[in-house]
């Protein structure tokens, strides 16, 4: 047990440390009020994610370990729900409405497609 968690932490710890890069990366390209950050590293992660869970299905991926590692660490560090509620909040603040539903909208609505593509994907290949 004592493994597992800390190769689920292991993976969090990379996942957090990808996502600051890659989302301060991005945000500091598309200079807006709209959270391009957050948005891009939630919609890639659910298509890993959704990667993920198609070589698990297919069997590829069938370590237990790596797939905790890859899943509920990477990806569960990689993601973040609470920075999103966080920016929504901002946006519903500062009363920048559009932005809150374009937001929230297409992160929900993209966020299940990439899911689905990922898995897809692993399924055609």
């Amino acid at each position: 047990m004592i493994r597992l968690v800390f190769i689920i932490g292991m993976g969090s710890f990379l996942g957090g440390v990808s996502r600051f890069l890659i989302s301060r990366y991005v945000q500091n390209t598309f200079i807006a009020a709209f959270p391009f950050g957050t948005f891009f590293i939630n919609i890639l992660g659910c298509f890993l994610i959704g990667l993920f869970f198609g070589l698990s299905e297919r069997g590829s991926l069938s370590n237990v370990e790596w797939r905790l590692f890859l899943t509920v660490g990477f990806c569960g560090g990689f993601t973040t729900f609470s920075t999103f509620s966080f920016e929504n909040m901002a946006l519903l603040r500062d009363g920048s409405f559009f932005y809150f539903t374009l937001y929230s909208g297409l992160s929900v609505f993209l966020g299940l497609a990439a899911t689905f593509g990922g898995n897809a994907l692993i399924k055609i290949l």
